[in-house]
C-alpha cells in the first residue's frame, strides 16, 4: 500500500515549526531528500512567487505544514488573523503546487474544522454537519476550506491530494509563548513556573469538563508520511463518491478521549507540581467534545497513535526544561 521515499525530494512548508520540525525528521529516516525552506525563502503570500520558488527547487512532493494559529485566547483575540492568514497560505500552496507538477500534495487541516456539537467520535463526513466552534470559527472555516480546494483540484486538474486532520497536538518543540500556547503546552508552562516559585494553586481556564483528544506530535508526523506514501486512495477525475468534500481527509487521532480536568492533573504529575488547581470558570472552555474516529486513516495506512499520554508528557517536560536552559 505505502509508496518508497527514498530519493524523492519533499517540500515542506512551515518545516521550522512544531509539527513540521518533526515532520522534517520522519522523512529523514525515509531516505528522502527534505527541502525545508524558511519563510524569507517561499512567499506563501504571493502565487507567482512561491510558484518560482517550487520550480527552483523542483519537489516530487509537498507536505502543508504552514499555519497562523494557537490556543483559544489567540484564536479569541485574532479571529481575522486566523482567517486571512491562513486561507491565504493554503490557497497559495496548493496552487503553487499544481503549477510545478508535484506527484502528491498533502495538506495538514485540523479538528477545529469539525462542528462544534457534533456527534462524538468525530467521522470525516461530518466536517460539514455544522459551523465550528465560536472561539475558533474563523480557523476552523480557512481550515475546511482547505479540503473543499483540494477537492475541487483534484476534480478540474487531476491534482492527486490528501488532507490530514490532526486533534490537538503536544510534545517535544511545542509552542510555549502566553499569547499562542495550546492547552498542555500552557499547562507544561504554568505548572513548571508554580512548582518552581513553590505556589499554593495554579488557576486553570474553564470548568475542566471539557473533553480532548491529545496526540503526540511524533505519532502526527508518522501518520502524515504514511498518508504521503499512500495517497487518498480515491479517483481524481470526479467528486470522491458519496463523501463530498471531505472524502480526502483523514482523521489523526488518539481515539482517547480526556477531560481537561485530567489532562491538567496528568500535567502537573508530569512536572511534579503538588499544589492545588482553581478552576477560572468565567473563561471558555471551547468545544465541549473533541475525540476523533482515525478508522479511516488506519484502514488506508494502517496508521494507528503508539505514544501514552503519560510517556508523550514526560518527553514535553523534559524538552520544555532543556529549552529554559
Amino acid at each position: 500500500m505505502g509508496g518508497d521515499l527514498g530519493g524523492s525530494r519533499v517540500l515542506v512548508t512551515g518545516g521550522k515549526g512544531f509539527l513540521g520540525q518533526h515532520v522534517v525528521r520522519t522523512l529523514g529516516r525515509r531516505g528522502a531528500t527534505v527541502l525545508a525552506p524558511r519563510r524569507a525563502a517561499i512567499d506563501l503570500s504571493d502565487v507567482r512567487s512561491a510558484a518560482r520558488a517550487l520550480a527552483d527547487l523542483r519537489p516530487d512532493f509537498l507536505i502543508h505544514c504552514a499555519a497562523t494559529g494557537g490556543g483559544i485566547g489567540f484564536m479569541r483575540a485574532n479571529p481575522g488573523t486566523s482567517c486571512t492568514d491562513n486561507v491565504l497560505v493554503n490557497t497559495t500552496a496548493i496552487e503553487a503546487a499544481r503549477i510545478a507538477g508535484v506527484r502528491r500534495y498533502i495538506g495538514v487541516s485540523s479538528a477545529c474544522a469539525y462542528p462544534g456539537r457534533v456527534t462524538q467520535p468525530m467521522r470525516e463526513e461530518t466536517i460539514g454537519d455544522g459551523d465550528p466552534e465560536p472561539t475558533n470559527a474563523a480557523y476552523g472555516h480557512a481550515k475546511r476550506l482547505m479540503l473543499v480546494q483540494g477537492e475541487g483540484y483534484a476534480h478540474q486538474y487531476g491534482l492527486d491530494c490528501a488532507f490530514a486532520v490532526p486533534t490537538n497536538l503536544y510534545g517535544p518543540g511545542d509552542d510555549y509563548d502566553e499569547r499562542s500556547s495550546h492547552v498542555v503546552a500552557a499547562l507544561i508552562r504554568r505548572f513548571e513556573a508554580a512548582r518552581i516559585a513553590n505556589d499554593p494553586v495554579v488557576t486553570v481556564w474553564g470548568t475542566g469538563r471539557a473533553t480532548r483528544d491529545l496526540l503526540y506530535v511524533g505519532d502526527a508526523a508518522e501518520g502524515i508520511v504514511q498518508l504521503l506514501e499512500t495517497g487518498a486512495g480515491v479517483d481524481g477525475d470526479s467528486p470522491t463518491s458519496g463523501a463530498g468534500s471531505w472524502g480526502r481527509a483523514f482523521n489523526l487521532g488518539s481515539g482517547r478521549e480526556t477531560t481537561v480536568r485530567e489532562i491538567a492533573e496528568s500535567v502537573a504529575t508530569a512536572v511534579g507540581y503538588r499544589g492545588a488547581l482553581r478552576w477560572d470558570i468565567e473563561k471558555p472552555d471551547g468545544m465541549p467534545r473533541k475525540c476523533l474516529d482515525s478508522g479511516r486513516m488506519e484502514a488506508r495506512t494502517g496508521w494507528r497513535a503508539q505514544t501514552s499520554l503519560a510517556d508523550g508528557l514526560a518527553a514535553a517536560v523534559a524538552d520544555y526544561r532543556e529549552r529554559q536552559g
